[in-house]
């Protein structure tokens, strides 16, 4: 059995006054790919963000390698191998993809190099000497992941990853998750794209509300039309 890496415990986070995540229980085991699913609002988004400490938890707690990180700036938990891409990419525009990297290397003990990252992503060498707002929606998703990998993390957390994105880009972006899920690398994907992502996932959780409405298997949700259907079709 695989140890466990992140588990989250009766976690409750807030927006404000809105009360977002209701007593949230998920774990994720060591080399694990772990989907978390819901319709929008659901509160997929809050939990990595209250994962990483963008957000903070209101209640319960979060284990990250059997330690608490109760307290812990996003800061500190980025420098124990907790890395999020988000959403909104968050590149450097004016910086080129090189730069980009060596910026995202600094502070990390043991970082990956530049040349590892463009054997990941053969594109992102094509590109290096161009500036991140010169790049397509497809090469920014690339380096926006490419710039987390550069810390070495232990637990990669991934947001929407896929959206808005060419079918063709999709499937090379899951062939890259899907490799680095076969080296061992630890994944928690939030995605609109549940075939994409219950075909990459071992395990899933779905949200409604803030709440844990289902668990199980990847591959049994993906021949589950119907639960599919009650917490996933708009």
């Amino acid at each position: 059995m695989k140890p466990m890496l992140l588990a989250l415990r009766d976690l409750n986070a807030c927006y404000g006054e809105s009360h977002v995540l209701h007593d949230v229980n998920l774990h994720v085991a060591e080399g694990e790919v772990v989907a978390v699913l819901g319709r929008n609002g659901s509160g997929k988004t809050t939990t990595l963000k209250t994962v990483m400490g963008v957000i903070e938890a209101k209640s319960g707690q979060i284990e990250y390698a059997g330690q608490a990180l109760h307290g812990a700036s996003p800061e500190n938990r980025a420098r124990i191998g907790i890395q999020l891409v988000p959403e909104d990419r968050r590149i450097f525009g004016g910086l080129t993809v090189e730069e980009n990297l060596v910026l995202a290397a600094m502070g990390c003990a043991k970082p990956l190099t530049a040349a590892t990252i463009y054997e990941i992503f053969p594109r992102l060498g094509e590109r290096r000497k161009s500036n991140g707002r010169h790049l397509s929606g497809g090469e920014q998703q690339m380096l926006s992941v490419a710039r987390a990998l550069m810390q070495a993390p232990r637990l990669l957390m991934l947001d929407e990853p896929f959206e808005g994105l060419a079918p063709i880009i999709v499937q090379a972006l899951m062939e890259v998750v899907g490799q680095l899920a076969k080296q061992g690398q630890t994944i928690v994907i939030v995605e609109q794209n549940v075939k994409a992502c219950l075909t990459l996932a071992d395990r899933v959780y779905l949200l409604s509300n803030g709440q844990v409405v289902h668990e199980g298997g990847a591959k049994a949700l993906l021949a589950d039309k119907e639960t599919q259907k009650r917490h996933l079709s708009v």
